[in-house]
């Protein structure tokens, strides 16, 4: 089996795969649609990033892919609902970067609130500026976290434990870490916040989540961070409030639009702003992050592809299933309708397979049932199982 692995993917996850078989193949670049399109016969894995979209035509030529790997934390970049329609399982890493975006945030806030980027661009330009005009401790001041999943709580107790005050929002119900404390609206954490940090996700519905109307309603010269997506913030509407003197500062990792590969120029109205701090999508990377990425979301694309394991795929139904043992597994992604489990079973009985364990999950209109026998399957067995109307792809696997 054939794996590639796009835009710089780290190198333990090439080991990964060849330790378990697959031939890999390693490219630096993000590749378009149509590159794509001409590349993906053959493959059976694909690794990507942030800057690689996988759409309906993509899958449709990609006739051998099993598996898309996100080796990061967003999926909005794969079409999730096509591909789980072709039965090809999208994983990610929820969790392996936390901790690296979370101290490029706590730095970017100490930055802001000593104007650092200000101070260190006119040294260089020979300026010497010792002037305390502008500059605040982080302490005492209040941090908002907007999106208080895996990044806003870790972010929330590093900036308690630097004498931060911390309030959140968030649409779904989230325990509080610490002395932090949740907002019921949006517009109550604005107008309480020193400090504004985004961690929403990239939905479609979050679009244009943050603009002028949220900009007017944050406190005077506050300061303002997106590290989560480019689409959720009005840029132009940032640039205007910065300028005007309301917002004293900002800190922003995601564009709208950014740059295919290494060494492209970027275009953002943000652009030779004072007090603004731009990076270039590198909150999650670290040499750290990148390995536990790497080790992980390969390990994920191995345990589907070799043993039909499923668990935390994003878009197919999630079984937890051990690594196979002795005997056989079939793998049955099927429609979710009644009847579809006893119709599997009567059909390996009618083969003499003697079923020694069964894992079954389904999500929304799919099912999916791991199921370990004691034998060996037959192409006759998977033949008969192809045959079902509820059946999108059968596979099998032997110890």
């Amino acid at each position: 089996m054939k794996a590639l692995l796009l835009e710089n993917i780290h190198p333990v996850a090439v080991e990964t795969l060849e330790r378990r078989g697959f031939e890999v193949e390693l490219r630096s670049a993000a590749m378009s649609e149509d590159e794509l399109v001409a590349t993906l016969p053959g493959v059976h894995l694909l690794g990507i990033r942030s800057n690689t979209t996988i759409t309906p035509r993509v899958l449709d030529a990609a006739t051998d892919l099993v598996a898309v790997g996100c080796f990061c934390i967003g999926t909005n970049q794969v079409d999730l609902a096509a591909a789980a329609d072709r039965g090809v399982a999208v994983f990610n890493a929820p969790y392996s970067n936390t901790r690296s975006v979370v101290e490029l945030v706590i730095g970017e806030i100490i930055a802001l609130g000593r104007r650092l980027s200000e101070k260190t661009q006119r040294m260089h330009e020979g300026i010497w500026d010792k002037s305390a005009k502008g500059s605040h401790e982080v302490r005492g001041r209040t941090l908002g976290i907007v999106g208080y999943g895996n990044i806003g709580t870790q972010l929330s107790n590093l900036a308690e434990a630097l004498g931060m005050r911390v309030v959140f929002f968030d649409t779904a119900d989230r325990l509080a870490h610490g002395n932090a404390r949740r907002m019921a609206t949006l517009d109550d954490l604005l107008a309480e916040a020193d400090v504004v940090s985004l961690h929403v996700d990239g939905r479609p519905g979050n679009a244009g989540f943050f603009g002028d109307e949220q900009f007017k309603k944050m406190k005077p010269r506050s300061l303002f961070i997106n590290a989560a997506r480019g689409m959720v913030v009005d840029d132009v509407s940032l640039r205007e409030h910065i300028l005007s003197g309301h917002i004293a500062g900002a800190a922003l990792d995601v564009f709208p639009v950014e740059p295919k590969a290494q060494g492209d120029e970027f275009m953002s109205v943000l652009r030779g702003l004072d007090n603004v701090i731009l990076t270039p999508h590198v909150g999650g990377s670290t040499q750290e992050a990148q390995e536990e990425i790497g080790w992980f979301v390969s390990g994920k694309l191995a345990a589907f592809a070799l043993e039909g394991r499923t668990e935390l795929s994003v878009n197919l139904p999630a079984v937890l299933a051990p690594r196979l043992g002795l005997g056989s597994r079939v793998g049955f992604l099927h429609v979710n309708v009644p009847g579809v489990l006893a119709d599997l079973n009567a059909r390996l009985a009618e083969q003499g397979l003697n079923v020694t364990a069964q894992y079954l999950a389904t999500r929304g209109e799919q099912g999916y049932v791991a199921t370990d026998v004691a034998g060996p399957v037959t192409d006759t067995v998977l033949a008969a199982l192809g045959h079902s109307e509820q059946t999108i792809w059968v596979r099998s696997w032997d110890s």
